[in-house]
């Protein structure tokens, strides 16, 4: 049995976190009666997480190298805010045995495993190492030592030859989709080398790979672990996690449809052992992955409480966070594996602020409408505000929503609900893709569903929704309600109306609409006229009448409209170059163009812009080079992943903006290409 010697008593708690993991756990820490702190980055001075604990101490500027990843400022905070304990939340420090054992010669106590826990499992090539000699079974690959000749090219290519492809090729010192590459052929494996070199390094400080040959169509299902310091190990059963794009999970649940209960008792017990075999003490996951026979493969072992956790708390009825803080001080686990029992079923989605169908690049800006949804058996774990904004220096998901039914059918009905009433304007988010994958026929069905559901089912990237006629009629009213005034009950009045119409552009991608916006009856309360005609010659004109057009709240956010009977409600809110609104489920985007301006630049241009705001990693150019159709020009770095500029066209670059080390603002010109003559 291993002793965590590290054990003390505590009072109170310092959260190494922000956003809605800060949340989740001062949720837990408050009900239990420990005093909580938190810590906080320039940017976050007003972000919830702050206010949620009893006193708050400021770490640093809002690049987490300067702040939440800076050891040096958080054990001093707690040490200021009489804070005994830390718990490190997920990410960030949460898997950083330094700081583990920092926190402990620090005389604080560490709310996780040990420093040598971390150690040991930290490392994927070390942690196959282990686990193979645990007994774990593994997937053939390649782990070399961490040294000039082992983590040469030369040496990759010769074992992946070895191995066969295609394979799959990962940072060793990290998790999350960051610094892996799936490699179909051998002559893509230097280029994957280098791309999966650059951002391990950049997201963990450490360039080591390994090579795993690439499992065909697996599902990613992962076991839950609670240890304890009296020698106590349980599993809570298994997650399924195989809804991932760019090998970043999307949709979690518990349990997996495609285990029974003899193949949860294997993998349970080969976690279970292994962990044991490790002294591992508090939570923790092991990952596998699970081929179309059955056969489980271990991937690794996260050492800290899971995003997806909550899918687990749903269906065991435990609070995670709670057992971490009893195991921290010393109590021994009140249930053995017998008692555990799996109760319905939980599906958790992950809201992050991207652009899906640009290819998921992350996205910031400001929260303009944050309105979640208040749904029955549904958890919504967030730190938006509306009026904040969401930060280039941090994770993009935004908010987790997850459903618990009594099976699956009704955990996915409640959780396609839920998401489909989820407001959020200002930025672009993955909402419509969510709803469209909880109601895809194979995620329905549940047994069909693997790593590449994503890529097989919605395209990759999948396309945009298109605006029905309805949408945009309700836009164009949209883009003209907040400068008509409104009687008390708030419906709009017409007299404001100049020469009785209102009339404007409107422009949703490349598409674009002249509206007009009539009143035409005596009575305020009726027949309002919203006619659109679109600028292409081949589409026909359209138009949609409606009744009570009414303010349903003083900040004129919520408008109620009824046309032909039916009574809808939509959310707008109006910026400084169009207007956005939540119809249908979704929220779109409207630019309002000054009637007189000019088409935007033609495809093909060659002007290379920001697809994000984010730093410049590495520019490939220089000015009067030629460059090829296809190739990489320069990489940009944001929220924790990179993102490569390739040429658009063969021609010369005439102008260079972008320098390394510099940011870019989404949108900003980097560089100009020329097309070569002829």
């Amino acid at each position: 049995m291993s002793v965590n010697k590290n054990i003390r008593p505590f009072h109170t708690v310092l959260v190494a976190n922000r956003g809605e993991i800060a949340l989740r756990v001062l949720r837990t820490v408050r009900r239990m009666g420990f005093g909580s702190v938190a810590v906080y980055s320039e940017a976050d001075r007003n972000s919830p997480h702050v206010q949620a604990a009893d006193r708050a101490v400021c770490i640093g500027p809002a690049a987490p190298a300067q702040s939440y990843l800076n050891i040096d400022a958080i054990i001093p905070a707690a040490q200021l805010a009489g804070a005994n304990a830390i718990h490190p939340g997920y990410g960030f420090l949460s898997e950083n045995d330094a700081f583990a054992d920092a926190v402990d010669a620090a005389g604080l106590v560490f709310i996780g495993p040990s420093g040598d826990n971390i150690r040991a499992m930290g490392n994927k090539a070390g942690a196959k190492r282990l686990m193979q000699a645990a007994g774990m079974p593994c997937i053939p690959g390649y782990e070399g030592p961490n040294d000039s000749e082992g983590q040469s090219d030369e040496t990759f290519v010769r074992e992946a030859e070895r191995i066969g492809f295609p394979i799959m090729c990962k940072a060793a010192a990290g998790g999350g989709g960051r610094g892996m590459r799936l490699v179909q052929q051998a002559s893509d494996l230097p280029a994957a080398l280098a791309s999966a070199r650059s951002e391990a390094r950049t997201a963990f400080g450490s360039a080591e790979l390994i090579l795993e040959r690439a499992v065909r169509t697996p599902r990613h299902v992962e076991i839950q672990l609670l240890a304890d310091n009296h020698g106590h190990v349980v599993h809570l059963g298994e997650r399924d996690c195989s809804v991932q794009r760019r090998h970043q999970k999307v949709i979690e649940e518990a349990p997996s449809p495609a285990v029974d209960a003899a193949l949860r008792q294997r993998m349970g017990e080969a976690a279970v052992h292994s962990a044991r075999t490790l002294g591992y003490i508090g939570a923790g996951t092991m990952e596998f992955l699970l081929d179309a026979d059955g056969q489980f493969y271990f991937m690794e072992m996260n050492t800290r409480l899971q995003v997806e956790h909550a899918v687990t708390e749903a269906i065991t009825g435990l609070d995670l966070v709670e057992w971490q803080l009893r195991v921290a001080a010393g109590e021994a686990l009140a249930f053995a594996q017998q008692d555990i029992q799996l109760d319905g079923h939980a599906i958790e989605v992950r809201l992050t602020a991207e652009d899906v169908p640009a290819g998921f690049l992350p996205q910031t800006g400001p929260v303009l409408r944050w309105r979640p949804p208040v749904a029955h058996d549904v958890r919504i774990d967030s730190a938006l505000i509306e009026g904040g904004e969401v930060s280039p220096h941090y994770d993009s998901m935004v908010a987790k929503l997850v459903a618990h039914g009594r099976d699956r059918e009704e955990a996915r009905r409640k959780l396609l609900s839920a998401v489909r009433h989820c407001v959020l304007l200002g930025l672009p988010s993955n909402q419509v893709f969510l709803a469209d994958c909880l109601s895809d026929a194979v995620f329905v069905e549940g047994v069909g569903v693997h790593t590449g559901f994503v890529a097989e089912r919605m395209g990759m990237p999948p396309a945009a929704p298109l605006p029905s006629t309805h949408t945009v009629a309700l836009a164009a009213l949209a883009a003209q309600v907040h400068n008509l005034p409104s009687d008390a009950q708030g419906h709009l009045q017409a007299s404001a109306l100049a020469q009785g119409q209102a009339m404007g552009l409107l422009q949703w991608g490349e598409q674009r609409w002249h509206y007009r916006i009539q009143h035409t009856a005596s009575d305020p309360v009726t027949a309002w006229q919203v006619q659109c005609t679109p600028q292409h010659a081949a589409t026909e004109p359209f138009s949609l009448s409606l009744t009570h057009v009414q303010w349903l709240d003083s900040a004129r956010s919520t408008l109620a409209v009824e046309c032909d009977g039916l009574r809808e409600q939509i959310c707008i809110a109006r910026t400084d170059t169009g207007v956005q609104l939540f119809h249908q489920g979704r929220a779109w985007t409207f630019e309002c163009p000054p009637t007189h301006r000019a088409a935007g630049p033609e495809a093909g241009s060659g002007a290379v812009l920001a697809p994000l705001t984010a730093r410049v990693l590495q520019v490939m150019v220089t000015p009067g080079q030629t460059v090829q159709a296809g190739e990489r020009l320069l990489v940009l770095e944001a929220m924790k992943m990179e993102h490569t500029l390739t040429a658009p066209f063969t021609g010369v670059v005439r102008e260079l903006l972008a320098q390394a080390g510099g940011q870019a603002l989404k949108g900003a010109l980097l560089m100009q290409i020329e097309a070569e003559a002829g």
